[in-house]
Parts: C-alpha cells; structure tokens; sequence
C-alpha cells in the first residue's frame, strides 16, 4: 500500500518537511531554524490542523495547499470553454466549484531522496471522475526540496489532450503565527506588493478592479491588527515576494515565486493562528472573467504545451 506522508530532512541544519502523498501533496509540516540566528530549535512554520497526517482532513485548510488546474472558485461549479459546458461539483459549499482537483487526491510518488520528494497527478490515473469536468487530461509534476533554511517547490502543468485547455495554479500556503515564541499574532507585519483589489461577491470577481483605500499597508508593510480577509488583489508589476515578519524578533518569512503570478488571495482563517498570503496566476473564476474581456491572468496551454513555476519559502532574521 502507498506511503501517505513522506518527511523530508536536512541533516546538517536539523530542518524537517512533512509531505501528504495521500492528500494533494500537501507539505503540511516545515520545521527549520531562522537563517541569520546562532542555536536554537527548528520551529514549526506552517499551521496545520491536527491529524492532518491520516490525509483524511479538509484539503485546503492546512498546510500548502496545492491549486490546480483552477485556483478560488468557479461561480455556480460550471464554465464554458470552445462552446462547450463543464459542470463541477460544488466544493465549496455554497454552489461553486473551489480550487481545483488535485488538492483533494492523492498523488503518485515519482523519485524521492533525503531532501526532496516528487510527484504526479494525472486525472485520467488518479481521479478518473475529475476528468468530464474539465477540457481535457492533464499532468502535474511537482517537487519539494528542502534546504538549511529554505523549502522549494517546483511544479510543471502539462496538457496532454489534442485541444486547448484552461490553466491556472495557486499556492494557499498557511504561515504559521506568531513567528517567534511569545509574540503577538496581531503584531505580525504583511507585506504584498499590490496595486488594486478586486471587487467581489462571495470572494468570486465581478470584473471590477478598484483601488486600494487611502492608507492601505499591504505594499510596504503592516500590522494584522485584527484585519480579516478572503480577498482577492492584483499583484503591481514586478512583484515577486510576499512576507510574513515578527517586529520585535527580526524573524521573516519570504515568498518568492515568477511573474506568471498575477493575483494575490489573502485570507485569514477564523482561528487567527494562520495566515495566507496566496499567489495564483490568475484570479477566481478567470475564465468566466478572460470571456467578459477582463485581464484575468488566464493561462490557456495547447495540445502538449507545459507551464512551469518555482516558489521558495524562506526562513530569515532582519
């Protein structure tokens, strides 16, 4: 019977990554010191639900939840594409379809090593019923490598039918608050390099992007303060990072991804011991969006075409 989880270790910094196989390929455990600190612990950075390891939880909700071939929702679980319908199931609850199929199958281990592990995804192998719901098959290859400091994922999407087919990818990556024992998870700094908001309905785009309010501290950096979000944002030109910091402690977390990201998600669950600052290439329901002539960050992929990303986590001190 296939291993569930897979943990990953970097012998010489002590760092640990816990990997669900059987649920999205979710690394849901990343322990590692902070590069620019002497001695100390390896800490737990991302938040987790308990028993999250028996891959029997709500896939989106912990860890790094991988989002593809679709990342939010999908308004009313349906689309159209080339003249043709695809109806969904509602996943989300409230009668859309919400990120994607692969987050909630398990996924085939391809080749692992000490420090990285990679694996596929294949709807006409591994989810079968997924396949009517979408243009055409496809493959997802994704690998983690843990480093003293860093955790790497590097993931390829690739269309493996004889037509076009939509594609979006998003990573929902839950950073674990505070960053520093003691410290106040309100007191926490989030940066992201945003320049305008999508106006939304049930966090689903109408197509109107406004902007940002007067004082907004999203770009350079600021408080939680008990802000709540299910946001969708447009990334400004040029971003590539988001970060996560502790004030007092110096402690970041940095993400850096490509410019194939377009959206930033921000959400923050109800327990307010997380919080996700989501990089998708596009934004919710980008199809219904891309066919309205909005500039929705939609990735179309032709019959054997492959889209390729890298995101890096990184553990930092000021």
């Amino acid at each position: 019977m296939p291993e569930k989880t897979v943990r990953l270790t970097h012998a010489a910094s002590g760092a640990t990554a816990d990997v669900a196989l059987g649920l999205g390929f979710n690394c849901y455990s990343w322990r590692t010191t902070f590069a620019g600190e002497s001695g100390g612990e390896p800490r737990e950075l991302l938040w987790a639900e308990p028993g999250f390891e028996a891959c029997d939880g709500r896939p989106s909700r912990s860890g790094t939840p991988l989002l593809a071939p679709f990342a939010g929702r999908i308004k009313d679980a349906r689309f159209e594409w080339d003249g043709v319908a695809y109806d969904l199931e509602d996943t989300s609850g409230a009668g859309h379809a919400i990120h994607g199929f692969a987050v909630r199958e398990a996924w085939r281990e391809v080749s692992r090593a000490d420090d990285r592990v990679t694996a596929q995804f294949q709807p006409s192998i591994d989810a079968p019923e997924a396949l009517p719901q979408w243009p055409c098959d496809y493959r997802l290859e994704a690998t983690y490598t843990l480093e003293a400091h860093r955790l790497r994922l590097e993931l390829s999407a690739e269309n493996l039918g004889e037509i076009r087919m939509p594609f979006a990818f998003g990573s929902h990556a839950y950073f674990r608050l505070p960053l520093a024992e003691g410290g106040d998870p309100e007191a926490t700094v989030i940066r992201a390099p945003i320049d305008g908001e999508w106006v939304s309905n049930e966090a689903i785009p109408t197509g109107e992007l406004a902007p940002l309010a007067n004082g907004e501290t999203l770009p350079a950096g600021g408080p939680l303060g008990g802000r709540e979000f299910d946001t969708p944002y447009r990334f400004a030109s040029g971003a590539s990072t988001t970060e996560v910091s502790d004030p007092n402690s110096g402690r970041r977390v940095v993400q850096t991804f490509d410019d194939s990201m377009k959206c930033c998600v921000i959400y923050t669950p109800e327990h307010r011991e997380a919080i996700c600052l989501e990089p998708y290439t596009g934004t919710p329901d980008a199809i219904a969006m891309t066919a309205r002539g909005v500039e929705a960050g939609l990735i179309t992929l032709g019959p054997g075409e492959t889209y390729r990303t890298v995101i890096d986590l990184e553990a930092l001190t000021a």
